[in-house]
């Protein structure tokens, strides 16, 4: 029989001070292409990438730690997530994270994956039969058919270990949800919050920022307002690679602009994360109000996201920022490609800026551009309650054993579920935290909010782990 091990100092452990490399097997699985014609693609299969560690796992019966990879590489996520490598030491665990079709390695046709028809294996629904068929498999494979699995995701991958949970209860024991805006992309939300959040998190560190972003917007129209005069003012004060000549340029530069504060303000972390310093949202504030010009700040704001480096001498906004179906932006390269697709298919994310509610300029982005856009770029038409039908939508109260948590500062917390909806779907809000920052690794600058979300997280795995060996008497 195993005895369950969970220590009590697991459950409040402090972790190494500095973020760890973690090191994993990479490997292969033959996946099938189409879990539901069994006629178009028979038995056709790809590879499916995933990377494990076992280095701490009881084989005699300890879980597994899943992590469903979403809208990225694997290996990118695996090496920003090290809270799953933390409570796998804890709970002597495997960690186990599998690549997303259509993403990363995960191409089921190969370079032609993106052409034509060959997209429209890109959905939901197979990526959620993926995971599950994936996770049989592995158990059988490795003769641990009776180890539980928690499954961790962040952002989409959130909303995926949800829905796993919703469609897959005797699959996974429970979820870590972090970040996951299941109300918003089930169009129970209007994606417009998602701009109002990002003027308080800039208003929130100086009323004077917010001010200055919108003194530089209104000097911006201005000069727009007259013309070619006005855009070559423009592309000389930002630096521009290319001179703007038309509405259309000016209408990119500003979504090029707007995306920068979108960046930051996901990634508001206590520390340096990726190109970006610690705590962006106020370099942002400083760069602005200690300009000689609400332009200039406005500039130097902007070139913190996309020239952290220093070292490009222009800006190429339509290489930078590529304008897509998802208004907070899709990214650069075939994964991008994946992305916009599935926001023009599945995933609602629409919203707008107004200059009123937000500090940004008028830039729509409505229902009807959305349609526009997808069917010109897919020649498909967004299917606006299809998650609302398929996973749920805001009636969530049947499922159990999920924790949805969410930073005060992420822009698309409005989005995800803020409180308890029962005793064991239970939410955890993190003050001054920013895009699913509970899932990273420990760090000395992290605010006690994280801190606490971890452990309660912890209590809850700890809690559903011993009611499955309970059950089960392994």
């Amino acid at each position: 029989m195993y005895i369950f091990c969970v220590l009590i100092s697991c459950l409040f452990f402090a972790g190494a001070v500095n973020a760890e490399k973690y090191e994993y097997v990479e490997g292969y699985v033959d996946q099938t292409i189409d879990h539901f014609n069994f006629v178009a693609h028979g038995a056709q299969t790809y590879k499916q990438r995933y990377l494990f560690n076992d280095t701490w796992w009881n084989k005699n019966g300890g879980p597994i730690f899943f992590y469903a990879g979403a809208e990225a590489d694997i290996v990118a996520t695996w090496n920003t997530n090290g809270f799953v490598m933390k409570a796998a030491k804890a709970f002597r665990a495997l960690v186990l994270f599998v690549e997303h079709r259509y993403y990363g390695k995960s191409l089921p046709f190969g370079n032609d994956s993106f052409k034509g028809g060959n997209l429209g294996l890109l959905n939901i629904d197979q990526a959620l039969s993926d995971y599950a068929f994936f996770i049989r498999r592995f158990k059988k494979t490795h003769g641990v058919e009776k180890s539980p699995v928690i499954a961790f995701g962040g952002s989409y991958g959130g909303m995926l270990v949800a829905y796993m949970r919703f469609k897959y209860p005797n699959i996974i024991q429970g979820s870590i949800a972090a970040s996951a805006p299941i109300y918003q992309t089930a169009g129970k939300v209007s994606g417009d919050i998602f701009f109002q959040v990002i003027t308080k998190d800039f208003h929130d560190v100086s009323p004077d920022c917010e001010g200055r972003v919108r003194s530089a917007f209104a000097q911006l129209n201005q000069w727009a307002s007259l013309g070619p005069q006005g855009y070559a003012q423009i592309s000389q004060a930002f630096h521009l690679c290319n001179p703007l000549k038309s509405n259309q340029d000016y209408d990119h530069f500003l979504r090029w602009i707007r995306n920068a504060f979108v960046e930051a303000a996901m990634e508001d972390f206590p520390y340096a994360s990726g190109a970006l310093p610690a705590f962006p949202v106020k370099v942002m504030c400083n760069l602005l109000q200690s300009a000689p010009t609400p332009v200039d700040g406005l500039r130097q704001a902007t070139a913190l996201n996309y020239n952290s480096s220093q070292t490009l001498n222009c800006f190429d906004i339509y290489k930078e920022f590529i304008y897509c179906a998802d208004p907070t932006g899709c990214g650069l390269g075939f994964d991008a490609i994946a992305w916009d697709y599935q926001v023009c298919t599945e995933i609602n994310i629409e919203g707008s800026t107004d200059g009123v509610k937000d500090m940004f300029p008028v830039l729509p982005f409505t229902a009807a551009m959305r349609d526009e856009y997808c069917y010109k770029t897919y020649k498909v038409l967004p299917r606006r309650d299809y998650i609302d039908v398929q996973y749920w939508g805001a009636d969530i109260l049947s499922a159990t054993n999920i924790v949805f948590s969410n930073g005060n500062l992420d822009p698309w917390a409005p989005g995800g579920v803020l409180k308890n909806v029962s005793d064991s779907l239970v939410a955890v809000m993190i003050d001054g935290g920013a895009h699913h920052l509970d899932l990273k690794d420990d760090n000395p600058n992290d605010p006690q909010s994280v801190k606490d979300a971890r452990n309660f997280e912890m209590r809850n795995m700890q809690k559903w782990l011993l009611e499955y060996y309970g059950r089960n008497h392994i």
